[in-house]
């Protein structure tokens, strides 16, 4: 049995797929304590960003991530390490996890170009959020 071309259309996966999709956040980014550089690039199906550049260094020797709630991982360098994981594009902005090294938190986020050119970054407890402007690096 052939369906109509009205039906078929419907049931087609382009469909189920958003009409829009999120402004695209890859690149460098300038954070905003302007501390590091963090380059967003593909990791597979999603986003993900890595500490790509540290700009002010710790003067005692390379910076580790000693506040991880995992003892194992306090030694690990935060240069190269993933702070952003698992970014999907919802249509309106990127979706995903951001770890804070400072804090040794992870927290949901969200990323979303905005219309001076800067990126704004959401990190989310519960309902309680905070939100930063990264730069674009030069």
């Amino acid at each position: 049995m052939r369906l109509p071309l009205s039906v078929a259309l419907l049931l087609s996966p382009a469909a189920f797929s958003p009409a829009f999709a999120a402004a695209p956040v890859s690149g460098q980014w300038l954070t905003t304590e302007k501390d590091s550089i963090v380059e967003i690039g593909p990791c597979g199906a999603a986003l993900c960003g890595r500490i790509a550049r540290i700009l002010k260094p710790n003067p005692n020797g390379p910076s580790v991530d000693r506040n991880n709630p995992d003892p194992k991982l306090r030694a690990r360098p935060i240069l190269g390490m993933a702070i952003l994981t698992g970014f999907r594009d919802t249509g309106k902005h990127w979706e995903g996890m951001i770890y804070d090294p400072r804090a040794g938190k992870t927290y949901r986020s969200t990323l979303a170009m905005q219309s001076d050119g800067s990126l704004s970054v959401k990190g989310c407890v519960g309902p309680f959020c905070r939100t930063m402007a990264w730069s674009r690096a030069r």
